[in-house]
């Protein structure tokens, strides 16, 4: 399993690139929207710079941000001339007119991210067209097994309950056409699926567990299958710190200064 984070807070980003622990960034429009207002292409560029600097090697994913599929594909190609990274991939939605945008993109050579999968058929299709890659959103994908639990939440009120309720009726109305199964909402098992039907029809492609929630989803989602897991920085601490490692080592170097004195 490879760690990529996902962000593009410079700082961030720096640090995790000089400890060495990851291979990849991933961004996307609304993580971007995160940072101070600036120009797209220059802050990209920020971190290309970061890369060239620490880890040239370092894959990078850029998301698209349109629907239209010409303007896919020229923002596809302006992605690669414009930040002339080796290792980019560019990020497209899955969705039916984004398949084409990912065939086209793909067979001009460029790497595509197919983002936002949330279902083993959503993701073989991607791959299929040509996807290099596939990203399944781990903690999307368990959110719609949860709905009705939520919705028991008496405190939940206004939009929320609304984007609730009208969640609950599509997937109702998904289990009643047979378009999927309620364990088609357990992420574990949609991983597993994916992996597998992809190891055995498209070995190349690489699945990406993206919307991690914790440290022990970034775990699990390994385990299920996930070749890459895309890491927001905040659960790096959580991942590398454990106190009975602390204790040990505040206790070996006790022991040694006792030794030396």
């Amino acid at each position: 399993m490879k760690i990529f984070i996902d962000s593009a807070n410079l700082q961030d980003i720096e640090n995790a690139l000089k400890r060495g622990f990851v291979r990849g960034i991933t961004t996307n429009p609304s993580i971007l929207s995160k940072e101070p207002k600036g120009v797209f292409k220059d802050h990209i560029k920020k971190i290309v710079d970061l890369i060239r600097q620490y880890q040239p090697d370092t894959h990078l994913s850029v998301e698209v941000f349109s629907r239209n599929t010409e303007e896919i594909v020229r923002q596809a190609r302006d992605f690669v001339e414009s930040f002339a990274h080796p290792h980019l991939s560019v990020k497209i939605q899955v969705g039916g007119d984004e398949l084409e945008a990912i065939r086209r993109v793909s067979q001009e050579g460029i790497s595509v991210n197919c983002t936002c999968c949330m279902t083993t058929n959503q993701a073989i299709m991607a791959a299929a067209a040509g996807a290099r890659y596939v990203s399944l959103f781990w903690g999307r994908i368990r959110d719609m097994g949860s709905i009705e639990e939520k919705l028991k939440d008496p405190a939940l009120s206004g939009e929320k309950r609304t984007i609730l309720v009208s969640h609950a009726r599509m997937k109702q109305e998904y289990l009643t056409r047979g378009v999927t199964e309620e364990r088609q909402f357990d992420p574990a098992y949609v991983m597993r699926n994916t992996r597998e039907i992809l190891d055995r029809r498209y070995p190349g492609v690489e699945i990406i567990a993206g919307s991690m929630r914790s440290a022990s989803d970034v775990k699990n989602a390994g385990l299920s299958g996930a070749h890459i897991v895309t890491v927001p920085p905040k659960f790096f601490p959580d991942m590398i710190s454990h106190f009975k490692t602390d204790e040990v080592v505040q206790d070996f170097l006790n022991d040694f200064e006792k030794w030396m004195s």
